[in-house]
Parts: C-alpha cells; structure tokens; sequence
C-alpha cells in the first residue's frame, strides 16, 4: 500500500499538500537533498518514494547501518549513467564518515537527490557536512482519521491490497486498530493484514474482523519507546511543563506514559528538578514533600511507587509557582562566568591563621551576632559588584510573600 503520488499520502499535509514545500519542489522539477525525521510509521519512506513516483526518477533504498560503501557506489554509477537517482537512506543518523565523505560530492553536484529518514534528531544526531547540504523536515504522528483512511484503502483496494477477501471489518475493531498503533501508519497495516489473513471465513463466507480478533492480532506499542530516543524525552519535557503550567490532567497523563515505559529514575530526577526548579521558594515544603515520594517510589519500586509519585504530582501541579531561586543563582553564574568576580573585601577574607592581620585581612569585620537582631550593616560583595542584585522576589505564595518582605527590608537597610 505503499503511495506511489504525492495525491495518495496520508498527513503530512504540511508538507506534501498542494502548495506545500514538498509539492512545489515535484511541480518545479526542482528537488533538493532532505532529511524526513519523526516516529516510526509516519511517511518517511512513502514520501520518498511518492516523490519518486510522481519525477519518474530511478528510486533506491539503502540503509546506513547495514549497506556498505560498495553499495552506494553502485547507486552513483546508476546516477552517472541516467542523471539523476532519488536515493532513501534509512538509519541515516548511523552515516559512518567514509560512506559521508563519498556521498558529499554527489549531492552538490545533484547527481543523487537524498532523502535520509531517521527517528533521531538531526539537528543532535546527524553530521554538520550533511546537515548543510539537505532541508530538514520533521513528519508527525499520523491522526486517528488519517490511519483510518489508509485502512479503509487496504481494505478496498483490490490490486495492492486486501480487496480479493471478502472481509467484514467492524466498526470498533478498525478504531481500536487505528487508535492502538500509536500513529504508526506500518503497525495498523500489518496488524489489520495479519487480522485478515488468519481469521477463517464464517458460515456466511466473510471473514469477520471483531475487536476481539483486532486486539489479538495487534501487538500494543509502547507508547513512550525507546528509552534514548527523541519521544521519551518530549514525553519528559511535556511532563515537567504541564507540572510548570498547573495542568493536573496533563501531567498525570505524561506521567502514565512514563510509568508504562517503567522509568522509575526519569521520572524521580525530573520530579525533584521539577520541585525545585518551578515551585522552588514559593512553596519549598511540597519541594521536601516531593523528595519524601521521590524516596518512598525508590523504595517500593513499580507498580506501588506509582502512587506517591502520582500525590507529588499532584500537589506540584496546584501549587503555587515561582522560579526566583533558578532565576537568581543563573543570574549570579553568568557574572562569574562573564568574569565579574571582583575581589573579596579585606574584612571578610580568611583571619585564622598567624599573621592575617598583618595583611589586613578580617580586620574592621563585624560579627552580626554582637548586634541587635543579629545583623549589622556591613558591604560583603565585592566592590565591582557591591549594587549588584540577583534575586528578584516573587509573591505567588506565602512563603515567599514572607521571604520578600525581609528581603528588602534588608536591602533598605544596607542602603541607609
């Protein structure tokens, strides 16, 4: 069921619809070099060779992984003989620089067009020198509707697909197998054949695709993958952002995902960051509170961590949020690291050891618990920074309402 035009490609509509960057370059004649990047399933090598069907270029496939430089010469003399060769090369993150290096002249000179197909990142995993001589194009996750579509094509379809059998699909099976497969357009096609082709006709001689059949055929995915791949860690980063922005449902649902995947140490790091980071000093108790569940998951292990894992979530979510404490020690980092250190004043440096006072060192310091309150007025940065100020209270919460107040009472009172 691969498509063979651009016309018969599901989603990716940003790219390949009409007027889209995709299609203007099959209209013009004018393809450039790509990287297509995104999930499994999703229509990287279908555009590929849709792109191929629709210029009557050669098309090859390669994987980067497996097929060796021998393999990309033959595609470079196939260029040489007819002009032009749209190659896909899968797996193109694991591009070794031999093959690169081969490959780099042929691109700039448009004998071979690449499309390179990855699940990894390219702007993390993919070599500089390819990097700049192709477009990057993320493809997403097919839409229920969309799997739906391709389907119902599978079904119909009685050339390159299941249209010879007389098959019966019910209604709630082709939604548990569009909805189960994750937007994996491959995964829905083989579990909806698989389905077809082991399900013995009925009484009436139709095959009868129930749910039942759908859900034995069909092999659930997990739905946050491999744990070093680019999809668990935008689960991670949708999780601690649906923490930042107090929405409970989001979170606990980021949350699910990641205890499906059984990442027990993800989830306890971000967890604490989390508290730390975006609660921080507007309600630092939760923060202790969010370690205590952290500690107790850590200790029961999953499924039962779960639980205190889901209460800290919880109360981070409605909790009220401030980001003074990351704002301010980042602040100070960047005066440091810019080489704003100044030097420490002569009354604060180390006085303990012989002969300290004979350099001035501690002399004129005063000690704040000799004073009423404990606190004397006295400069303790360094000259160059002596105005300098990185912490900016906010008032979300009480405790920080309270840590604001003496905070600049303080700073009135130094400036007296």
């Amino acid at each position: 069921m691969r498509p063979q035009r651009l016309e018969d490609i599901v989603g990716q509509q940003d790219l390949v619809g009409p007027g889209k960057i995709i299609a203007r370059m099959v209209a013009a004649k004018l393809l450039s070099s790509m990287i297509l990047y995104g999930p499994p399933g999703t229509g990287k090598t279908s555009i590929a060779s849709a792109i191929a069907g629709s210029t009557k270029y050669a098309f090859r496939k390669l994987n980067a992984a497996t097929d060796s430089k021998k393999d990309l010469q033959v595609v470079a003399a196939e260029a040489k003989m007819s002009g032009t060769v749209i190659l896909l090369l899968d797996e193109i993150h694991r591009l070794d620089k031999t093959k690169q290096d081969f490959l780099l002249p042929h691109l700039e000179s448009g004998r071979i067009i690449l499309i390179g197909a990855t699940t990894e990142n390219p702007y993390i995993n993919i070599n500089p020198a390819i990097r700049s001589r192709t477009q990057i194009f993320e493809v997403h996750p097919l839409s229920l509707d969309d799997i739906k579509v391709a389907l119902n094509r599978a079904i119909t379809d009685k050339e390159r697909g299941l249209g010879e059998l007389p098959l019966q699909v019910d209604a709630d099976a082709l939604d548990f197998i569009a909805g189960a497969t994750n937007g994996d357009l491959r995964s829905a096609l083989n579990g909806l054949e698989l389905a077809a082709q082991s399900t013995p006709p009925a009484e009436d001689g139709k095959i009868h695709v129930t749910r039942e059949v759908a859900e034995t055929c069909l092999q659930r995915k997990a739905l946050v993958g491999d744990k070093n791949g680019d999809a668990h860690y935008d689960v991670i980063s949708a999780f601690q952002k649906s923490i930042r922005g107090s929405d409970t449902d989001a979170a606990l649902h980021y949350l699910a995902q990641l205890v499906a995947a059984g990442d027990l140490p993800s989830i306890c790091r971000r967890l604490m960051v989390i508290a730390y980071e975006d609660i921080g000093l507007a309600n630092l108790p939760a923060a202790g509170r969010t370690v205590q569940a952290v500690q107790a998951a850590q200790q029961l292990g999953l499924p039962e961590g779960r639980i205190p894992l889901a209460d800290a979530v919880i109360e981070l979510c409605l909790s009220p949020k401030s980001n003074s404490g990351i704002a301010a020690i980042d602040d100070a980092l960047a005066d440091v690291m810019g080489g704003h250190n100044g030097a420490v004043p002569e009354h604060l440096k180390d006085a303990h050891y012989s002969g300290a006072k004979k350099l001035g060192h501690g002399n004129g310091y005063q000690f704040p618990h000799d004073f009423p309150n404990d606190w004397v007025k006295q400069q303790y940065l360094p000259d160059s920074l002596k105005s300098a100020q990185y912490y900016h209270p906010k008032t979300n919460g009480r405790f920080e309402s309270q840590l604001a107040e003496q905070y600049q009472r303080l700073r009135q009172a130094n400036r007296k």
